[in-house]
């Protein structure tokens, strides 16, 4: 899990410093290293295997149901309530400030991309509208 909010300080989802959301570090939101947010290996964002960021599995990316990517449910990548994905809210992923807003998914604009590609258009239009810079 890797921070997905728009915090640019230290350890925020746009940061590319230690730990932020953007690194490409060890462990990075951005790292195409074992664990990292750009993956393709176990549990890495850009896995389709189980618990990945482009996993249609519980809890998944792609995901519709409890938690998932995809969800618009309490929790869900699409949901707009507290500690949703496109919450601009304290622990949102849409939110400027300090508390995390903890994904498995790719970084957002590579996560549009692979909406995408698999024809998700209206649910990559939602992420799109809200960030706060274009994709």
């Amino acid at each position: 899990m890797w921070n997905r909010n728009q915090s640019t300080g230290a350890g925020g989802g746009r940061s590319t410093g230690t730990g932020g959301g953007m690194s490409t570090g060890a462990g990075g939101g951005a790292s195409t290293g074992a664990g990292g947010g750009m993956s393709t290996g176990a549990g890495g964002g850009m896995s389709t295997g189980a618990g990945g960021g482009l996993s249609t599995g519980a809890g998944g990316g792609l995901s519709t149901g409890a938690g998932g990517g995809l969800s618009t449910g309490a929790g869900g990548g699409l949901s707009t309530g507290a500690g949703g994905g496109l919450s601009t809210g304290a622990g949102g992923g849409m939110s400027t400030g300090a508390t995390p807003y903890m994904s498995n998914i790719p970084p957002w604009p590579i996560f549009i991309q692979e909406l995408e590609k698999r024809g998700y258009h209206r649910q990559a239009e939602m992420i799109r509208s809200r960030l706060p810079y274009k994709v």
